[in-house]
């Protein structure tokens, strides 16, 4: 049995290396020589690229997949999708689902691994079925946890359930690394022994046991194994499992040769990126316990660091199990992961759990998100309900259908801007659909560069500076006649530039109280998504005065106390730091 090979080195690896900034313009060159290998797909799209693209590149991402499949025409491209979530952070409704799968096939995607976060089959359903209609492959998931609620047969059924919904093949997701050798083994096994379906497994390498147990999976039965830019954060190295294979009958048959140019060419690559690095540097056993997927690790370094809190980590690594208990033993894969880690570190960082819960959060606890395997805590629940009722259907038959009018307001914000659409409008549309904020900032920024991060650079220029006595490491923004640069200090204190600094969202007063009484300040670095307060107005205690987008995730800031609304220090857009003072109670 010839075992086939899904590269992600085009996607997961650097999102799970470094936060998923891998350009267009460094996969291209080796593109050809990607699709002379014979891999069995090619992970190049979905996940969080789409939101890197416009986010933090300013690349198309629809442009982007374009321009993979005309670069390896030989290889089937695959992506990752969260079900009724598709790319973003909510449900969608059904037609916008459709409408994504549709526009994803005809710009050039083949296969979709298609996933739901809280492993409810019914929140794959649509997207499953629409692939398959469209002639793409449909890859059901099953995203991989331990918990109490977690058994054998808990996946068994799940299986079950996703074949009876119609699928081409089955993945089990192992974002965390924590799939053991031995239950990889017991869990093929009762997979083939029950169904007459084709296995694929994605396992992380950052608690070092997913060599072990891609080997136990494959001795199984399992025929699809995937592999990477590899250790630490991403994946098993594809020459090791290649050559572990060799000569036996489970032989890739792919040339170790061909990888080891690849290979050699990545290393020069990943040189650019290594500001985004995270600070693993072999296994992680922490991850045994708190099962935080590989991208989200890193992203949590780089989110804590924006927050001044670096020193935290290990406290919401710690906090983090708890969280997710009380959520009813979710997995943790986005975008659940995300909202887990959000919330974990509103629970360090204000002293107080749960003093503040992030809109996401809530939408768990009242059940927004689909079923959890076991029921939520119940007061939790309770306080977020206000006296309401859970959700207990599926949570996109309550969306009415939404392209149509959104589709007409994005035609309407780019003529009142100036926008030029793309020639297929319909892509544009579902990219604002997202993510409306950052969507819409993309389309009238597509192409000015400044607006977004600077181009990576290979090597630190020269040594600008000499600090006098030793300084603390860490990598900084500082600002020189007025421009920002980000700037990385080692240890001894040496200074050298790396990058001009992306252009920040315009920044509120740090410092000044917005007025005379009680501050509300900002619990969490982030930017202002929205005032909900007005001046002047009265307010009860616990309503809600700003919404925070911190963390990709939108946190209500809400009156700690009765008063009168004074002294608005922000608007929305406005850039905050932790401890900001946003308007006062009177």
């Amino acid at each position: 049995m010839t075992i086939a090979i899904t590269d992600v080195v085009l996607r997961d690896a650097h999102q799970s290396l470094f936060a998923t900034r891998l350009r267009l313009d460094d996969m291209l060159p080796i593109a050809a020589a990607l699709d002379d290998v014979g891999y069995g797909s090619l992970e190049c799209w979905g996940g969080a690229t789409f939101d890197a693209c416009i986010r933090f590149l300013g690349e198309d991402p629809w442009l982007r997949l374009r321009e993979l499949k005309k670069a390896m025409p030989k290889t089937p491209l695959q992506m990752l999708l969260r079900g009724q979530n598709l790319l973003g952070y909510r449900h969608y409704a059904d037609d916008v689902v459709e409408r994504f799968v549709e526009r994803a096939v005809k710009n050039g995607m083949d296969v979709f691994r298609v996933f739901d976060a809280m492993n409810d089959p019914r929140n794959m359903k649509a997207a499953l079925q629409v692939v398959r209609s469209h002639g793409a492959h449909a890859q059901g998931t099953l995203s991989y946890t331990t918990s109490p609620a977690h058994t054998l047969q808990t996946w068994l059924d799940l299986t079950e359930q996703l074949l009876e919904t119609g699928v081409d093949s089955i993945a089990i997701k192992d974002m965390s690394g924590i799939l053991t050798p031995m239950a990889a083994y017991e869990l093929v096994s009762e997979i083939k022994k029950r169904f007459d379906v084709r296995l694929h497994l994605h396992c992380h390498a950052t608690t070092g046991m997913a060599e072990m147990a891609l080997l136990k999976a494959i001795e199984a039965g399992v025929d699809t194994a995937i592999s990477s830019m590899s250790a630490t954060y991403g994946h098993p190295a594809t020459e090791a499992l290649v050559a572990t294979l060799a000569g036996t009958k489970y032989d890739t048959g792919l040339d170790i040769l061909k990888l080891e140019n690849i290979a050699a060419y990545f290393r020069e690559v990943r040189k650019k990126y290594h500001a985004f690095e995270g600070q693993l540097k072999g296994y992680d056993s922490r991850i045994l316990v708190a099962q935080v997927p590989g991208g989200m690790l890193t992203n949590l370094e780089s989110q804590l660091k924006q927050q001044n809190a670096a020193d935290k980590l290990d406290q919401v690594l710690a906090e983090i199990p708890r969280v997710r208990e009380d959520l009813g033993f979710i997995p943790l894969v986005t975008p659940t992961s995300q909202i887990v880690g959000t919330q974990a570190v509103l629970n360090v960082l204000t002293g107080e759990r749960y003093k503040t819960i992030a809109k996401e959060t809530a939408g768990i606890l009242k059940g927004e998100y689909g079923h959890t395997p076991v029921p939520v805590n119940a007061a939790l629940q309770a306080r977020v309900l206000e006296g309401g009722a859970p959700v207990t259907c599926r949570p996109a038959d309550l969306l009415k259908p939404e392209l149509a009018e959104l589709e007409a307001d994005v035609r309407r914000q780019a003529q009142e801007k100036g926008i030029t659409l793309a020639g297929n409008a319909i892509d544009d549309v579902l990219t604002v659909a997202l993510f409306p904020q950052i969507g819409l900032k993309f389309l009238e920024n597509r192409n000015n560069p400044a607006a977004f991060e600077p181009l990576p650079q290979a090597e630190a220029a020269q040594p600008v500076a000499k600090a006098e006595k030793p300084a603390a490491s860490g990598i900084y923004t500082v600002e020189v006649e007025g421009k920002a640069f980000v700037v990385k200090v080692s240890d001894g204190g040496d200074i050298s530039q790396l990058t001009a600094a992306a252009p920040a969202a315009s920044s509120a007063p740090a410092t000044a109280p917005a007025g005379a009484g009680t501050p509300v300040t900002a619990p969490l670095a982030g930017n202002i998504w929205k005032v909900i307060a007005t001046e002047g107005q009265t307010v009860a205690e616990g309503d809600v005065l700003l919404i925070l987008e911190a963390m990709k995730m939108e946190t209500e800031i809400r009156a700690a106390q009765a008063g009168t609304v004074r002294g608005i220090a922000v608007k929305s857009g406005d850039a905050v730091s932790v401890g900001d003072t946003l308007m006062t109670l009177a």
